[in-house]
């Protein structure tokens, strides 16, 4: 016996009587068959075990034997922790963990409730806990789920996703009549593509007119003709973007309108 502070118990079969060693608990049982029970096993009880035959009889022989012996816990349920789940449209990486680390486990991940799509936007880390996404668009803003599993046990965090910042795109008005006659009522609105809600602001010949996304002007007169501009503001992305239309009003007789809306 090499090793006596780690010796548990021995059995000898010749009178079936059993040595207790320094590192018996009271959890270990030994058989005559040489096998060993241990209750109530913890993480401490993993690692390499040994077992020391000794034949007696016409003449002395040993036989030593390793095995080891690895202790798999459940699985807690794991959580999504992100550098920033506010990224703004190709513009930003980001950075998401499975969390908490856990020994012994193998990490996987989700996007749409499917395996990982093949794309450089996407890269995992050497031990999968930790998933980089770099430039993030909308086709690959989640939703992210992570899965922590060992050999006796899975467990699955909840979705994750992005709130993507993005836009504001190109707005467009609505209705986009040119020709108007005196008398009528101008009543425009402006729409667009947001993460936040765009700010909406309206111009006419270059001054500014009103903030909000309809513009309504009753009882137009030729005064009114001019260059119509609506523009978007989105404060999270900085984007600034317009679109303009031009606005003519005619006199009142319909001899004056060279075109009609139809």
């Amino acid at each position: 016996m090499t090793d006596l502070y780690h010796y548990i118990i021995s059995y000898i079969v010749d009178g079936k009587i059993i040595i207790y060693g320094p590192a018996y608990s009271g959890r270990e049982t030994v058989y005559s068959n040489a096998s060993l029970l241990i209750q109530n096993v913890t993480r401490k009880d993993a690692g390499t075990y040994t077992l020391h035959i000794i034949k007696r009889g016409d003449e002395t022989r040993e036989e030593i034997r390793h095995f080891t012996f690895t202790l798999y816990l459940e699985t807690p349920k794991p959580y999504i922790s992100s550098s920033n789940l506010n990224p703004r449209e190709a513009m930003e990486a980001v950075r998401l963990i499975c969390d908490p680390e856990t020994l012994d486990a193998s990490y996987l991940w989700w996007m749409n409730g499917q395996s990982l799509p093949v794309t450089h936007r996407l890269q995992l880390s050497k031990t999968n806990r930790t998933l980089y996404l770099f430039g993030v668009t909308k086709y690959i803003a989640g939703p992210y789920e992570c899965e922590i599993r060992n050999p006796v046990s899975a467990s699955r965090s909840d979705p994750v996703t992005l709130n993507l910042l993005h836009g504001p795109d190109l707005p467009r008005i609505y209705p986009s009549f040119t020709y108007y006659r005196s008398g009528e009522n101008l009543d425009l609105s402006c729409f667009t593509e947001s993460n936040p809600p765009a700010e909406y602001f309206w111009t006419i010949n270059g001054k500014f007119q009103q903030s909000g996304q309809k513009l309504f002007i009753p009882q137009i007169t030729r005064n009114h003709s001019g260059l119509y501009a609506c523009s978007v503001h989105n404060s999270a992305t900085g984007k600034e973007i317009s679109k303009s239309m031009t606005v003519k009003v005619s006199g009142p007789c319909h001899g004056d309108l060279t075109e009609s809306r139809s």
